[in-house]
């Protein structure tokens, strides 16, 4: 057992209490954010069901969404955004340098990226993997058929090394067909510049149901060939930032849980549950160990809804792409969405 001198004792309980007491610093980043009064959010150029401009030049989509969350929790207005567009080549320079303030752009979390680029991932907002599209005339039916095939890819994402490492697995010759942008990408698969296209099947089922010119003349292959963790990420050097974006995310997908949905979330304050309370600020605040008040999380569920509204909204059964949950149900629903104790 640890003996302590009782005068060191004192001041060991003095100090854990000042600690546990403290609200959080503010932090440069979110200083600088309330005097811009407005976050900088790097998206796509242009995935529908994540991040994409309408034909009003409104932004919508999963990763949007996450953004909007965010700009109510620290600014209550979901609307203090700045859209930044970034091509993959251009998205991890544009976290690095400042330019954004938060990366929410179909991003996989993985060693490389989290370790060496000097960024922080808040957490995973979509589980994804990488599979291929084929035109149906190809008589293919499982991506280990696509021997010699030339396959149309972006540059500068993780598809394309998972190309080369599935190909080389498999002891199958496939020819990368390389482009800078997605629509490019898209615009030499249906020319018919390539055999197959790769990507995210969530983006597959976009492209196909969207950009194809006949959508039923193409087809998803069965073969999943990689774990795509998607989620929004910051720059290093910032722990106070770094926590809010973990805990919003964190937030949206434990409301679902709690049942605290979009338009619940004000009659939801009368609710007697310590959990619902702690949740929408009315019981313990959980708010100041962020550096925010105690209804940041409230008003981030009341811009945007929880995980399932936003998830069935942007990319599930609500949306043109109508993906299922799958894997991003929640952890007691048969999938692997689980959030940390809010608490």
């Amino acid at each position: 057992m640890l003996r302590l001198h009782p005068g060191r004792l004192t001041a060991a309980l003095v100090l854990a209490l000042l600690t546990a007491s403290a609200p959080a610093l503010a932090g440069k980043t979110l200083e600088a954010i309330k005097a811009k009064g407005q976050i900088a959010c790097g998206v796509s150029t242009g995935v529908i069901g994540f991040s994409a401009a309408d034909s009003q030049g409104q932004w919508k989509g999963l990763d949007v969404d996450v953004c909007k969350a965010i700009a109510a929790a620290v600014l209550g207005d979901p609307n203090k955004v700045r859209w930044v567009p970034l091509s993959s080549q251009q998205r991890f320079t544009a976290i690095q340098s400042g330019e954004v303030d938060i990366l929410s752009r179909n991003t996989t979390w993985s060693l490389t990226r989290d370790a060496a680029l000097g960024l922080h991932f808040a957490g995973v907002s979509y589980y994804d993997g990488q599979g291929f599209l084929v035109p149906k005339k190809l008589k293919v039916t499982s991506a280990k058929q696509l021997k010699n095939a030339e396959v149309c890819v972006q540059s500068g994402t993780t598809t394309e090394k998972n190309l080369a490492d599935y190909a080389r697995a498999q002891g199958i010759k496939l020819k990368p067909v390389v482009f800078d942008k997605f629509e490019a990408s898209i615009k030499a698969f249906f020319s018919g510049r390539c055999q197959a296209y790769t990507t995210d099947a969530s983006a597959l089922a976009f492209i196909r149901s969207k950009e194809a010119p006949v959508p039923d003349d193409y087809l998803v292959l069965p073969e999943i060939i990689s774990k795509e963790p998607l989620g929004p990420a910051v720059r290093r050097g910032d722990d106070e930032w770094f926590a809010i974006v973990k805990w919003t995310l964190n937030a949206l997908i434990e409301a679902e849980e709690l049942g605290i949905t979009q338009a619940r979330v004000d009659s939801l304050k009368a609710s007697p549950d310590p959990a619902l309370q702690r949740f929408l600020g009315v019981g313990e605040d959980l708010g100041k160990s962020l550096g925010l008040d105690r209804e940041w999380a409230a008003r981030a569920v009341k811009a945007v809804g929880n995980y399932s509204e936003i998830f069935n909204r942007n990319v599930g059964a609500d949306s043109p792409l109508k993906l299922p949950r799958g894997l991003n149900a929640q952890w007691n629903k048969g999938g692997i969405l689980y959030a940390q104790p809010l608490r």
